[in-house]
């Protein structure tokens, strides 16, 4: 049985490993948009950074509902989803801190653009879904198992997935 603070740090491992993740967020008329965002930083806690433009749509629709969730996925093997609260943070001091020169492709004046602003994702509830390395082996047989009696494939709580509340 893991604990709390195990399935933690599992979690925090797997946000680790993506450099990008999708962003989901309400439009206002009663759907989501979703697109993919470079992730800026990864906190011990679990929070997300992300750099945006403060006119991009992402930006207008947290204003207007604070909900989102992010979503990862690493080939057929890595999966990840938070769920929280977001807002955008004018914080120039945090952004030099962030900063990576890939960012230059959707801002080209560097730093200094005038329309950055920073996405803060403070997570409320996680979940992942891990059959990376060993266990992708083990899941295997599991799935090997479960086919030969007829049953359904049990992953390892808290190894292969888990959910947390933050």
């Amino acid at each position: 049985m893991t604990t709390a603070t195990e399935t933690l740090s599992k979690f925090h491992d797997l946000l680790t490993r993506f450099d990008t993740g999708m962003l989901i967020t309400h439009t206002g008329n009663n759907s989501l948009h979703a697109r993919p965002m470079a992730v800026a930083q990864v906190e011990e806690n679990c929070d997300l950074w992300f750099i945006t433009s403060t006119e991009s749509p992402k930006a207008m629709e947290i204003r207007t509902n604070d909900e989102v969730l992010v979503t990862f996925q690493n080939k057929r093997s890595e999966f990840v989803s938070l769920s929280g609260r977001a807002e955008v943070v004018r914080d120039p001091q945090k952004l030099a801190m962030l900063w990576q020169e890939p960012f230059k492709v959707w801002f080209p004046e560097g730093q200094q653009d005038s329309s950055i602003v920073l996405l803060h994702v403070s997570g409320r509830q996680g979940e992942f879904w891990d059959n990376s390395g060993l266990n992708k082996a083990s899941f295997a047989l599991e799935s090997l198992r479960a086919y030969l009696t007829g049953t359904r494939p049990q992953a390892r709580e808290g190894v292969q997935h888990g959910r947390l509340e933050m």
